[in-house]
């Protein structure tokens, strides 16, 4: 019967150790090297900014995606039926894009290239153009075109580069 204990308390110790020393294969890698398909990228980086975009929108990922603001985070887009530039904040954001995730089949985002780039290690403003399709069902897709111009902060806790402000120039 004590040998039949210690079997089972050196299974459970030995299991526990595999575990422990297993890696959650439902999260994605950091990759500091650069691009590398499907992996989270370092932010240190503008380019990583915008490569976990793109990440956060095809796998739909809200944890990647609210990483990319500062607190302070505002989005401004035109109102054509107003005539006015409309804003919200960080909660609508990710509000929105949750709502987003959810309605659509997949999402393929791809920036093309840096229109502006100017700025300093601590904030760059940077307008890049982009093409979206949003896939609803195959009768419903939506293709998105236009310029996101972006103010990037660079953390001083961190190191990492977070979009601040976001003006949406889309055609949409």
């Amino acid at each position: 019967m004590k040998m039949l204990k210690i079997k089972y308390i050196l299974l459970f110790s030995i299991t526990i150790v595999i575990v422990a020393a297993c890696e959650n294969p439902f999260a994605p890698k950091l990759n500091t090297t650069g691009s590398n398909g499907g992996m989270l990228n370092s932010q240190e980086t503008i380019d990583g900014v915008f490569e976990n975009f793109s990440y956060a929108y095809i796998f739909k990922d809200t944890l990647v995606y609210g990483n990319l603001f500062t607190p302070d985070f505002v989005f401004i887009y035109r109102n054509y039926d107003k005539g006015t530039d409309e804003t919200w904040g960080r909660d609508q954001e990710m509000l929105t894009t949750y709502r987003l995730f959810q309605a659509s089949q997949s999402l393929d985002l791809v920036w093309n290239e840096i229109l502006i780039n100017v700025g300093d290690s601590l904030v760059r403003d940077v307008s890049r153009s982009f093409n979206l399709t949003i896939t609803f069902n195959p009768s419903d897709i939506i293709r998105i075109s236009g310029i996101a111009n972006l103010r990037l902060k660079r953390s001083t806790d961190d190191g990492k580069w977070r979009i601040q402000i976001w003006r949406d120039e889309s055609n949409y």
